[in-house]
């Protein structure tokens, strides 16, 4: 099977579509901005992570030899985008009464732990900030004295030093989406701190010594330092949430421009996906209660419904979020199984179906379109949905088309997208104990044992789907 269609991504610093023509031929090198882990991680948050797995799995599918990095920010990231407050995980650490390390360690398995669950692949390299602080002090010496000055908090990066900052969020125009502030003592509203001294009489839990004083570095160093570390100058692309293209992604591209002596911004292609917005308000975590991926299990749903739901939309599209999207979501992940699992014990062959083949050139010129996940989620219901066609030959395009969507298909089966959520008072093995009880009784035509069989499960939050269409035999009600 081969692929024709060119890959075209949308590099929003020339706010265009382009041809993906990587700098090392036959390889891609990708960089994702990765979490601060001061807490856990909201769904809106997983959806980058998904977009830049999708973005992953694409470039594997269309034959070149990834190298994709992920970073973990345990240090440097303030409270506000802007440069200002308090460092997140100092200030987390003191309201859990927990050293910084170890509420980087916790979060960190955490957010791996989602990772995980969302069949998200493990990058070639998790780069932990604080592995870095010392390539990060030497990064800031060889830039300090052309573009940096020192204040008695820390030293500043002056962005009128290196041409067109703030090109990436469009500053300069009635499009730029900037928050940048005034901060007393910088030369210009958008300098931004390189590496920030501990304040005299204070301590903090992560600091280093450094030639501008005890201290740590700010968040945006980091990024340039392990990007250029891991993957070289210049590189192919960098991903990460649209909120990062107004301060965090501009600042980036200064200090690797001040680094390279030269107007190159570090990657050639910078991609970002676009919010997912939720009604209630319950996508921040400022508010207290967010929704992350472990609220939506506890919920009923298996994590790959939320997945499928990310897919469904174009990453540079909003999504909007409700429990209603996510059960379609999990019905339609349900078809897919369904469709599939006859599937699971066929041997691969070539393939020669002209209707699969067809299918199959759809599927890669939609995902070859800026990864258009929409349209290939239709080609692989269709492709799975094919009758009279040799088993081997499907299977093998389900195959392809799923190592590019993620969503595990010839694994899954009916019992692992049966979530119990966890305020449920009924195990699993107790339902289908009682099921087959059911079953049992209608069979020798004891209706009333089979309704009060039905009534109890009911009490304990239990739905059977007599008649269901899929064929699902139960769901646990969701409040």
């Amino acid at each position: 099977m081969t692929t024709e269609a060119p890959l075209v991504l949308y590099n929003s610093l020339t706010r265009s579509a382009e041809p993906f023509q990587p700098i090392h031929p036959g390889e891609a090198r990708v960089y994702t901005c990765g979490p601060t882990v001061y807490n856990f991680q909201h769904i809106g948050n997983m959806r980058a992570y998904v977009f830049a797995d999708t973005l992953g799995r694409t470039l594997s599918y269309k034959g070149f030899k990834l190298t994709h990095i992920i970073n973990i920010t345990d240090v440097g990231h303030l409270t506000s985008d802007a440069d200002e407050g308090d460092d997140k995980m100092e200030k987390a650490a003191a309201a859990a009464g927990k050293s910084a390390w170890d509420i980087a360690k916790f979060y960190t398995q955490a957010y791996w732990a989602d990772i995980d669950r969302l069949n998200i692949r493990q990058p070639a390299k998790w780069s932990i900030a604080t592995d870095y602080v010392p390539a990060m002090i030497e990064f800031a010496k060889e830039i300090a004295d052309k573009h940096c000055y020192e204040l008695d908090s820390g030293l500043y990066f002056d962005v009128s030093t290196v041409p067109d900052y703030g090109r990436l969020a469009r500053h300069s125009t009635d499009e730029g989406e900037g928050r940048i502030e005034t901060v007393e003592g910088k030369r210009h509203s958008a300098d931004f701190a390189i590496w920030r001294k501990t304040p005299a009489g204070e301590t903090r839990q992560m600091e280093w010594d450094s030639p501008w004083g005890r201290g740590a570095p700010g968040w945006h160093l980091e990024c340039s330092v392990m990007s250029e570390a891991l993957l070289g100058h210049p590189f192919d692309i960098h991903t990460g949430g649209i909120d990062h293209r107004e301060i965090h992604h501009p600042n980036e591209i200064a200090q690797n421009q001040a680094h390279s002596c030269d107007a190159d911004s570090g990657a050639r292609i910078w991609m970002h996906n676009n919010f997912l917005i939720d009604r209630g308000g319950k996508m921040s975590k400022s508010s207290g209660e967010f929704l992350r991926l472990q609220v939506l299990v506890d919920r009923g749903f298996h994590p790959l419904a939320f997945r499928l739901l990310a897919l469904q939309a174009h990453y540079r599209s909003e999504l909007e979020f409700s429990f209603d999207n996510l059960a379609a979501a999990l019905t339609r992940l349900k078809r897919l199984v369904m469709a599939v699992q006859p599937l699971r014990v066929a041997v691969e062959t070539e393939v020669e179906d002209r209707r699969l083949l067809d299918l199959l050139a759809r599927f890669d010129a939609a995902i070859s379109d800026d990864l258009n996940t929409a349209i290939a989620l239709t080609a692989l219901e269709e492709a799975a949905a094919f009758k009279k066609v040799d088993t081997g030959q499907k299977r093998a395009v389900i195959a392809r088309m799923d190592a590019v969507l993620g969503l595990d298909l010839l694994a899954l089966d009916r019992a692992n997208l049966r979530v119990r959520p966890a305020d449920a008072g009924i195990s699993e093995t107790e339902i289908d104990e009682q099921l087959a009880l059911r079953k049992e009784a209608r069979a020798n035509k004891n209706f009333a044992a089979s309704d009060a069989i039905r009534d109890a499960l009911i009490a304990k939050g239990v739905e059977v789907m007599d008649g269901d269409p899929l064929g699902w035999d139960w769901a646990v009600k969701l409040n």
